[in-house]
Formats: C-alpha cells, structure tokens, sequence
C-alpha cells in the first residue's frame, strides 16, 4: 500500500510549518509544498474540533489543485483548554498568560486533516490530552524568552525545554501535540487512496 502511495499519487502539502515537512519526510514520502494564505477566522459559536475542522477545510478550499494525481494535505491544530481555544500568542505576554492557564492542569490538543483530491475530501481529527505539571513564573519566562514559541498553538512545543520540564504525561498521540498525528494520518491516506 505504502508503494501505492508513494508511485501513484503526488503528495501536497498545504503548509509552511517546519515540524509537518519533517513529518512528511520522516514518514518517507516525497511531496512539494503549496501553503495556504487564509485568515484563520471560524464562526464564533464552533467548538473544539469544530474549529480545527473548519480552518483545515478552510485551508484545503484555498489551495488549487493541478492533477488527478494529486492529494492536498491540509491540517489544523489548536489547544483545547477550559473551554477555549488557545491558539498562537500575539506577543510575550499573551504567550506567558496561556503557559500559566495551562500550568498544573489538563488540556487537549486538537488536529485536524483535510485530505483532498480533484475528486473527493476527507476530514479526521485527533485529540491528545496533556497534563503539565505546575511551573513557576520563572520556567515560564524562561521557556518564552528563549524558544519564542509564537508560531506554535497553545505557547508550547512539546519537543522544546518546556516539555521535558513540564509535562508529567500525555493520552494520545504524541506527534499530535507537535503539529500532525501521523499514525492517523498514514491510517487515513491508505483508506482515502483504496
């Protein structure tokens, strides 16, 4: 099936982010990049993986696609937390305000997968819960002042500093919370190319 993949479709991916092209490398397959430029803005009354849903979606329907050989991969993730949707910090201290909201508690971290063709669209999402643990004002401003995480959902990349000082556990998917659940995603491209 992975030959299949690999030999038959073109793979695009419709995002600049660094962690999803490593992804997509790391998983051995061979793709170009064609990033979306969309306001990420959803209707205010969408939930959790409403909102994820919508701006993969949202991205997909921006990208046009060139041939039937091509699948688009369009993805969207957000930090779920108190019943909110914390996404990239505008600046040092929205991004400290969320790393203290999401200190010593739970929350869930929700990616989207928009797969498209010149044919058909499929929508999946996963949801891992995070548990970090309580972190000072210190390790905070700390983590902030020195991996600037203004591009990642939430204020937080699990793979930096502030994960190995600050998570006690995870329930899901760790490459979830890092930017694409790929055990997922290679699970729903087999299904998508049958």
């Amino acid at each position: 099936m992975f030959d299949q993949l690999v030999k038959n479709y073109d793979i695009v991916l419709g995002s600049n982010s660094p962690r999803r092209k490593q992804f997509l490398t790391d998983l051995g397959l061979t793709f170009v990049v064609r990033a979306s430029d969309v306001d990420e803005i959803y209707p205010p009354e969408l939930q959790r993986e409403q909102i994820t849903d919508f701006i993969a979606r949202l991205k997909a329907s921006s990208i046009a696609l060139l041939s039937d050989k091509e699948i688009l991969i369009t993805s969207d993730t957000t930090v779920w937390s108190e019943g909110q949707s914390l996404g990239k910090p505008q600046d040092r201290e929205e991004a400290i305000a969320m790393l203290q909201g999401l200190s010593g508690k739970m929350h869930e971290v929700i990616t989207s997968i928009c797969l498209k063709t010149t044919q058909k669209e499929q929508l999946f999402h996963a949801v891992t819960a995070v548990y970090f643990a309580s972190l000072t004002t210190a390790q905070i401003e700390y983590y902030v002042d020195h991996y600037k995480p203004y591009d990642k959902a939430g204020a937080y990349g699990i793979q930096e500093w502030i994960g190995l000082v600050g998570v006690e556990r995870i329930n899901g998917s760790y490459t979830n919370i890092v930017g694409l659940p790929t055990t997922e995603l290679m699970k729903e491209l087999y299904e998508f190319i049958k």
